[in-house]
């Protein structure tokens, strides 16, 4: 997943929510798409006719937006240290005579983006990305709004939310033309939609596609993966730019783009209207928006895990590790629980437990209902406050990340037991040289069979931590458990795994 937007310097990479209603007197400027402003434009004869007189409407609510960065660049080592012309040379590299690295430069950079006007006053709408440093060490000097007419303005930053990825400028201006968000969801799958923005920094461009889907789930963490997507072009310089509805509607932000390529293949989302409404509302109060949180880590009910706790797929999420002294903690929820329902609302890949529980006021109650070993229970939950994204990304492995990353190519020896793994006790000292935490106890793998499914999924290192929820200590432990699944007839096992310098996560695992 890449964000859309365009960066005009190989030195820089990169680059919650409402309408605002405003009293304006009777001789003011109405919004671009006011009701009755536009004529709808209908499909005929099977194809759209023109949305010329569309675009002209709307076009002159969206802006161009850039900021001028500066960032830090560390200077290269002088590869002449050391010999007869390592001052000559090192003073060539910015380097000092000895022949280590300069002292760290500081350039200008560039990113570009797109964003749209929400307020005759100058209010405009972008993502955060867009106006975000674009590097480490870089900082943003000033931003720029630039419209349609040319006319060019210095904004100001009034508000930004990393976690939904959006932002709230200003600039100083009268009479300006601007657009409205939708006032509820009206989008359906297949409907006609144009995004307008800045793609690659050409200037003011419109394409045109469809609603491929709603509620897109993409897979990211964090609270607000749920997109509309769309086949629509979408680029690099995009992002932040609206996606409006044939009636004039803004019913998106365009934000990401699904790519091999960078470029465009068809495969855009947008964050729905509905979702940014009340954070921008809330961004221009000058305050930040609070959001629940269980204080957990999370993991998607995949087939292998859904298999060994014997559960369809997509039943609920797994709750693989504890924040000490978090809310979820605080209630009695445990690691290995299976979270289906919140306040009485299926947990799903669409509506995941971090969206819901993001969506319930801090401080109030929320009724969980998990599968514990089989039985269903209903937990109330006094649910916290969720930290800011860099508080969140500080954390070990992240908020709802399962931390267990890619497995290596290494070759393992031959398994010894049912599982397809060759296991020994974690001693203190295997456990310093592994880098894990003296807290973690369990069992650590020293061979996988490759033509298992544990020789697909685990590697030399990982630790053992459960099987089917009952803690492993010993290599006995782990023959009980396995044997424990065979005389239930289970196929497969659900492991706790430990991974040095990563989160711990459950893994489902076939027996041989």
């Amino acid at each position: 997943m890449r964000y859309a937007f365009a960066i005009t310097s190989a030195l820089l990479l990169g680059g919650t929510t409402a309408s605002l209603a405003l009293q304006q007197p009777a001789s003011a400027q109405v919004a671009q798409n006011e009701p009755g402003a536009i004529q709808a434009v209908a499909p005929k004869a099977g194809a759209p006719l023109s949305f010329a007189d569309l675009v002209a409407r709307l076009q002159p609510a969206v802006v161009n937006i850039s900021t001028t960065q500066r960032v830090k660049v560390e200077q290269p080592q002088n590869p002449f240290a050391g010999t007869p012309f390592g001052d000559l040379f090192g003073g060539m590299q910015g380097g000092g005579g000895g022949g280590n690295g300069g002292p760290a430069v500081t350039r200008e950079a560039q990113s570009l983006g797109s964003g749209f006007l929400i307020s005759p006053d100058g209010y405009v709408v972008t993502n955060n990305h867009v106006i975000a440093p674009g590097a480490k060490g870089a900082t943003v000097e000033s931003i720029k709004v630039i419209l349609t007419d040319r006319k060019e303005y210095t904004a100001k930053l009034i508000g930004r939310d990393p976690a939904s990825d959006l932002a709230l400028l200003k600039i100083e201006g009268n009479n300006l033309p601007f657009v409205k968000f939708t006032d509820k969801p009206v989008a359906r799958v297949g409907d006609w939609v144009l995004a307008i923005g800045n793609p690659f920094g050409l200037g003011s461009t419109v394409t045109a596609g469809i609603v491929s889907a709603l509620h897109r789930a993409t897979g990211q963490p964090g609270a607000y993966d749920r997109f509309i997507q769309t086949d629509a072009a979408i680029n690099q310089g995009n992002s932040g730019g609206p996606m409006f509805d044939l009636q004039g509607n803004v019913i998106g932000i365009n934000s990401q783009i699904l790519s091999p390529t960078g470029g465009s293949v068809g495969i855009g989302f947008a964050i729905p209207a509905e979702e940014a409404k009340p954070i921008i509302d809330i961004l221009r109060t000058g305050t930040l928006p609070k959001r629940g949180y269980l204080g957990v880590g999370i993991q998607p009910m995949t087939d292998d895990i859904a298999g060994a706790l014997n559960l369809p797929k997509d039943t609920g999420e797994i709750i693989s590790r504890l924040e000490p002294g978090q809310a979820a903690e605080k209630a009695g929820i445990k690691q290995g629980d299976v979270v289906v329902k919140v306040n009485g609302q299926d947990v799903t890949p669409d509506q995941t437990l971090s969206y819901m529980v993001a969506r319930v006021s801090p401080g109030s109650k929320a009724n969980l209902e998990v599968l514990r070993d089989g039985k269903h229970l209903t937990i109330p939950v006094t649910v916290g406050t969720r930290p800011s994204e860099e508080a969140l990304a500080g954390m070990t492995g992240g908020d709802d990340d399962n931390g267990l990353g890619d497995d290596d190519d290494s070759q393992a020896t031959p398994a010894s037991n049912p599982l397809g793994l060759s296991v020994t006790p974690l001693t203190p000292a295997i456990s310093r040289n592994l880098g894990l935490d003296a807290t973690v106890k369990g069992v650590v793998i020293t061979g996988v069979d490759p033509s298992s499914d544990a020789g697909a999924k685990l590697k030399r290192g990982d630790v053992i931590v459960s099987i089917d929820r009952t803690i492993i200590s010993s290599v006995a432990d782990v023959a009980r458990a396995i044997g424990i699944a065979k005389s239930a007839k289970r196929d497969q096992v659900l492991l706790y795994i430990q991974r040095p310098k990563a989160a711990g996560g459950f893994i489902g695992v076939k027996l041989k």
